[in-house]
């Protein structure tokens, strides 16, 4: 099994319905996978589940008057396992240490289809932020084990629940920020995938990025893990960048090509030098990015009325005329990716390529 984290320190630039297209494309392509929403905004959560399945997840009652804040069991016959039925959200899994009565609650993954999960995310997730804050540096000495526990609690979730579905690959998606949770969620991935756009901002955030990882890598490895006890579950905190998705925005005839090309001409050297820490950076490799991906928004909408990814639109969903061409070139283009990306993960995990 290997985990793969999709992260970028700016929003906006599709990292999340990137996410969840190439969870339904690696699928496809035999693999067993499993998604992990740990951003609490949980936009992942709604792409997989309707909003009836949503409000079921959740504990959200439609009588206001009866509500209650505790998850209710989530009873969906067609999304649950037939055994072991303890499914929730993320929050639900960190509960018993918000509370102090325990370790992490193991939650079971929702079935999305064969091959494909989802350990939810909730809104919920964000009240981990400064608990997770206040155990980190409490982690440094080893000695405080409910601060470790703390620390590790979201890799132990992730990997319980990848065990219980036989996942070969974990897709992590997480919120834009360098926060607590993101730290904590980002020590259990040991691949990084980085989806950026050709602007200013997108730049700017890779100057940030690459340093908090390599700081959150030496610190975990080299003060943290050796003193985790053997009988406590903890990652390896890899986090190894294996590359750039360039996001292209929506065709506008106001914006001038010339600004975009020369932000794109850019990233290959601020990826090398603020991610990589490469001295002698080469402006021309662009070795470390994997794809172009499309913009493809005019198909965003008829995808999420038919609960299936973009890929997959048929003239009953409404992508008519021209429209299926945008959707042949979209599962060409998604296909393409994800060939790409597991190759680079075949490299730690040689057992991908036997598919």
């Amino acid at each position: 099994m290997i985990t793969m984290a999709l992260f970028n320190n700016k929003g906006g630039v599709g990292k999340t319905t990137l996410a969840y297209h190439l969870a339904h494309m690696l699928q496809r392509m035999g693999h067993r996978v499993l998604a992990v929403d740990l951003d609490p905004q949980a936009n992942l959560t709604a792409q997989f589940l309707d909003e009836d399945e949503l409000t079921i997840l959740w504990g959200e009652s439609d009588d206001t008057a009866t509500s209650s804040s505790a998850p209710k069991p989530f009873d969906l016959d067609a999304r649950t396992p037939r055994t072991n039925r303890h499914t929730g959200t993320m929050a639900t899994a960190i509960a018993p240490i918000m509370e102090g009565v325990g370790d992490v609650d193991l939650i079971t993954p929702v079935t999305i289809e064969d091959g494909l999960w989802l350990l939810p995310g909730d809104v919920e997730l964000s009240v981990f932020e400064d608990r997770l804050s206040a155990a980190w540096p409490n982690s440094f000495l080893g000695k405080d084990i409910a601060a470790v526990r703390t620390t590790t609690a979201l890799h132990r979730a992730i990997e319980n629940g990848a065990r219980a579905v036989g996942a070969d690959i974990v897709l992590i998606d997480v919120g834009p920020n360098l926060g607590a949770i993101n730290r904590a969620s980002l020590l259990s991935a040991d691949t990084v995938l980085m989806p950026i756009a050709a602007d200013l901002f997108s730049l700017r955030g890779l100057r940030n990025l690459g340093p908090t990882l390599r700081d959150w890598r030496s610190t975990w490895q080299g003060t943290v893990l050796p003193k985790v006890p053997d009988r406590i579950a903890a990652p390896r905190g890899l986090m190894m960048p294996i590359g750039y998705i360039v996001m292209q925005p929506p065709s506008r005839a106001d914006r001038p090509a010339k600004s975009h090309d020369r932000w794109l001409d850019r990233i290959p050297e601020i990826f090398q030098t603020a991610v990589l820490a490469s001295n002698n950076p080469d402006s021309f490799d662009r070795s470390f990015e994997i794809a172009t991906m499309r913009n493809y928004a005019n198909l965003v909408p008829l995808a999420h009325d038919a609960r299936k990814p973009m890929f997959e639109l048929r003239a009953g969903d409404g992508a008519l005329g021209g429209t299926q061409t945008a959707v042949r070139r979209c599962y060409s283009d998604f296909r393409d990716l994800a060939l790409k990306v597991r190759e680079r993960l075949a490299y730690i995990d040689p057992t991908l390529r036997r598919l």
